[in-house]
């Protein structure tokens, strides 16, 4: 189900809402509040492919079993058998599902001849799987007590607003909440404000950016201006996409009185490669710095080898967890190698402020387009249509004119809010200008009816649109 369709606006969500405020009038209103979600969250993955939450439910159980061990022999010989074996199963569930193909493809084309299963990939997997190793491996590392009931392990794996596509949430930072979270009516209003702002990024904004960037990635060799459209188009798209379905989940987190860290600081204003990814998907780069980089040593190292082993470690996983096909392993060893230029090269460090931003914006942008093609040779054929390379020559074409007219008010618009636009505006209008006599109010008053006809134009785009998810759904 998705955030962005009718049957979760007007359906399952007002739904939901409804029963849990009406079960908090009730005595032992918490524990019947959590069971309550945990079966809404499980309906919701349920949705459209009911097994999937068979595997949800074999992860919950495992993992709610390797917590309790954990916690049983945090401090005793065996401490670290429990994460261990988290370990293994976490991630063995997870290679059977999304790598096995993958896997069984290489070794056919070395010359065996295995059979490759048809198994269809758990929607999200790459998510809860993660948040499931959080639970474990915070227990063993004395950052969490195990869970009691496997309802609250449930419903912290589970839990629908970041079940799909994240903030990938570590168990730390809910635990406490899963019994003493607060509801209030300014939480939920300002997560209804949110929501309705990553509704509007994902209607408005990526889904008519997707037009033209779909175009573009579907031909063969498109001409220069075509290719650098498309690819121009895909960053902002993916950019919309995933930070609006962030903004959601944490717009609908706290409607429940759940509060997520940050996903996405506009990372497209970063002036390095470092910088961008303190911005671009804060759960996961945070997940692989506390899981992975740090228990590997990060830079507290007293090598400089054994530091870019590390970095070349957490990038071969990170392009790894995004999928099946080179190009995402590709994808992670280019950011590799840009991080190491800067860390240990000095890349950028002298330039200009701007000359730094435009080196920036362009690795990433190409990034993308490895990131978007379907294997290799695409994303090799598309590369070389954006340096003019294959072209036919062609450096702009009608189609390129056609999808440029079409999208230009959105396009200008998706480079605008790529900024903190929105921030700076309201910094200026409290800045001491005085250009209004209570400019928190009129602020207050004016957003909130910017968003309600922002919300009505974007449900009448869902009510005539087509089923276009969420990018991120696929990992």
């Amino acid at each position: 189900m998705l955030f962005s369709s009718s049957s979760f606006l007007f359906g399952f969500l007002p739904l939901t809402l409804l029963g849990y405020y009406a079960l908090g009038l009730l005595p032992w209103r918490r524990p019947l509040q959590n069971s309550f979600l945990l079966a809404a969250s499980l309906f919701f993955y349920a949705w459209g492919e009911p097994w999937f939450v068979l595997v949800m439910l074999v992860s919950i159980g495992l993992n709610y079993g390797f917590g309790l061990w954990a916690g049983a022999v945090r401090r005793g010989r065996w401490a670290k058998l429990p994460g261990i074996a988290a370990l293994v199963c976490n991630l063995g569930l997870l290679f059977v599902f999304k790598y096995l193909r993958f896997v069984l493809g290489i070794l056919n084309q070395l010359g065996l001849n295995l059979p490759l299963p048809g198994l269809p990939l758990p929607i999200g997997i790459s998510f809860f799987t993660f948040q499931a190793l959080s639970y474990v491996l915070d227990i063993s590392r004395g950052r969490g007590e195990a869970q009691r009931s496997p309802l609250k392990v449930g419903l912290y794996i589970s839990f629908f607003p970041q079940l799909i596509a994240g903030p990938i949430v570590t168990y730390e930072t809910v635990a406490k909440q899963l019994d003493c979270r607060r509801e209030s009516w300014d939480g939920f209003s300002a997560g209804v404000c949110r929501f309705l702002a990553g509704l509007c990024k994902k209607v408005l904004l990526s889904n008519q950016l997707a037009v033209a960037a779909d175009a573009a990635f579907g031909q063969i060799q498109p001409s220069m201006g075509l290719a650098w459209l498309g690819s121009i188009c895909y960053t902002l798209q993916i950019y919309y996409d995933f930070s609006g379905y962030s903004d959601m989940a944490i717009g609908l987190g706290q409607m429940f009185g759940f509060q997520f860290l940050e996903n996405f600081k506009y990372p497209y204003i970063s002036t390095s490669i470092t910088e961008f990814w303190r911005r671009w998907h804060i759960s996961l780069s945070t997940w692989f710095r506390d899981y992975v980089y740090i228990p590997l040593g990060g830079s507290r190292v007293d090598r400089t080898w054994k530091h870019v082993r590390n970095l070349f470690v957490v990038w071969l996983l990170t392009g790894i967890w995004h999928g099946a096909n080179w190009t995402f392993v590709c994808w992670g060893l280019f950011y590799f190698l840009l991080l190491a230029a800067e860390k240990f090269g000095g890349l950028g460090r002298r330039w200009p402020l701007p000359v730094r931003w435009l080196y920036t914006l362009l690795m990433v942008n190409f990034a993308w387009v490895l990131f978007r093609a379907e294997d290799l040779g695409h994303a090799g054929r598309y590369l070389a249509s954006m340096a003019g390379i294959g072209a036919g020559g062609r450096f702009w074409e009608d189609l390129a004119a056609f999808y440029l007219r079409e999208n230009l008010p959105v396009l200008l618009a998706a480079v605008v809010f790529a900024a903190p636009t929105a921030v700076w505006v309201r910094q200026w209008i409290y800045g001491g200008r005085r250009v209004l006599k209570k400019p928190s109010f009129l602020w207050d008053v004016g957003y909130a009816l910017l968003l309600i006809a922002l919300f009505v134009v974007s449900a009448s785009y869902l009510v005539k649109g087509t089923y276009n998810p969420f990018i991120y759904f696929n990992f």
